[in-house]
């Protein structure tokens, strides 16, 4: 039986840790993150990868097991030093190494479909630490003769992760006529390829691009999360405008526009997405949400 190490086991982290049953070891940044995942049941160690310099080791043994790399890289810069430092403190070899990496690496396709064949054009140094991180893994998976899984994830929704309180403040969003196509994955459906990323034969050293293949934009999406949740619809601005109002973060988001192919994680992973549908996606989470007052956003967790 597989066992399997998340570090970085954050929002997505957390639902792929329960979905495992019992057979993983969860790494994350402060004791307290780890105190509450304990006490959820999850095996779980504190471990500051920033700190971790100099190979001194990791908590865990991690020779033989399925690795899923989930932590983001630091705050700014284009590389991922948090990674390299990780992987030089692992204790043991994995079987496989699997990272969580971002559409972004494809930067701006004006629109157009990209497929895992593009060669990634990121525009921002968040992206540029991604493409740094997917290097940096392959590098050491191909000098130690370990295997590797890279996902290209888009936005990640679902129960507290729904943009409730941009839309409560009023916070603008692209008008339609200029809105390019948006990619997004339900955080259920996104557990599920990771799932089959780690243990799939057919994922060994392969990059993948995950997504609903629901193209809308960011503004329907915006929109259908007001009307479900029963909140005015945020107003509409030019894209120029947007701009101007928009956070850089936010705008960072928006800027880039891009059809994700999701053809190959069918093919080979044959993973089934559930919410293919953004109305039933959205109104799930709102139930689950509403079911459990914990399910809010945590500022400051480690991890994805």
């Amino acid at each position: 039986m597989t066992d399997f190490v998340i570090i970085g086991c954050g929002y997505v982290g957390e639902r792929l840790a329960r979905r495992l049953h019992g057979r993983v070891t969860a790494l994350v940044r402060t004791a307290a993150r780890a105190d509450e995942l304990r006490a959820a049941g999850l095996d779980a160690h504190e471990v500051d990868l920033d700190t971790q310099g100099g190979g001194a080791g990791l908590p865990v043994d991690t020779a033989g097991r399925v690795l899923f790399y989930l932590a983001p890289p630091p705050g700014s810069g284009p590389h991922d030093p948090r990674l390299r430092g990780c992987l030089a403190a692992l204790r043991g070899l994995p079987a496989r190494v699997v990272y969580m990496s971002t559409t972004g690496v494809y930067g701006n396709a004006a629109g157009q479909d990209v497929d895992e064949e593009r060669p990634p054009a990121p525009t921002t140094d968040r992206a540029r630490a991604r493409v740094d991180a997917e290097q940096a893994v392959r590098a050491f998976c191909g000098e130690a003769g370990v295997e590797w899984a890279i996902l290209r994830v888009p936005g990640i929704y679902g129960p507290g992760r729904l943009p409730l309180e941009r839309i409560r403040r009023g916070e603008p969003v692209i008008s339609e006529a200029e809105a390019g196509p948006g990619n997004r994955i339900h955080v259920d459906d996104l557990v599920r390829v990771c799932v089959a990323a780690g243990t799939a034969a057919a994922a060994a050293n392969r990059v993948y691009n995950v997504g609903d293949g629901n193209p809308a934009s960011a503004t329907t999406y915006f929109k259908a999360v007001a009307r479900l949740a029963g909140l005015p619809e945020p107003p509409s601005v030019s894209r120029d405008e947007a701009r101007q109002r928009m956070s850089p973060m936010a705008w960072s988001f928006l800027g880039d526009s891009r059809r994700v192919d999701t053809t190959r994680m069918h093919r080979e992973l044959g993973v089934e997405i559930r919410y293919r549908d953004l109305d039933e996606g959205i109104r799930a989470s709102l139930a689950e949400e509403g079911s459990d007052p914990t399910l809010s956003p945590r500022p400051g967790q480690s991890g994805v």
